[in-house]
């Protein structure tokens, strides 16, 4: 799989050095992430974004604008031919396990025991089973087993 990268020079960078601020500066705001996530589910027009998430028109063409020109939606001539729609890059799809940790971190915090919520399965119908980090080793990582290393 190809790596998109972006270097593209940004003095609005939150914090130029630091990975994470990068990527919530490109994708950290709600409606960004619901775009790609419903991208992820087979969204492909403005209309279906629109739809599932209830964005204002204003805001989702912003949104969509940002991630096209940000290399994580390309847009493309629909089969009909009279439209066009946003399907996914390699970027875009990188963020899959993002969107899967925050589904699950979602699961355990933001709903009160027993409520309902939708639950993400693999293509057998199975939950997908918890995303862990862990070390080269195999053993679980956590915020007492890592730290952040300044490299240059």
């Amino acid at each position: 799989m190809s790596r998109t990268t972006m270097r593209a020079p940004n003095s609005g960078w939150t914090d130029s050095d630091c990975p994470a601020a990068r990527t919530l500066d490109l994708v950290g705001d709600k409606w960004s992430l619901l775009v790609i996530r419903d991208a992820m589910d087979g969204a492909r027009s403005f209309t279906e974004f629109q739809r599932r998430t209830s964005i204002a028109r204003n805001i989702l063409s912003d949104r969509l604008r940002k991630l096209t020109a940000h290399g994580l939606l390309a847009q493309r001539t629909a089969p009909s031919g009279r439209r066009q729609e946003y399907v996914l890059t390699d970027a875009g799809r990188d963020l899959f396990p993002i969107i899967v940790t925050l589904r699950q971190w979602g699961e355990r915090h933001a709903f009160a025991p027993n409520e309902t919520h939708s639950t993400l399965v693999d293509q057998h119908g199975t939950p997908v089973p918890e995303i862990v980090p862990t070390g080269a080793d195999g053993t679980l990582l956590d915020t007492d087993t890592t730290h952040v290393q300044k490299t240059r």
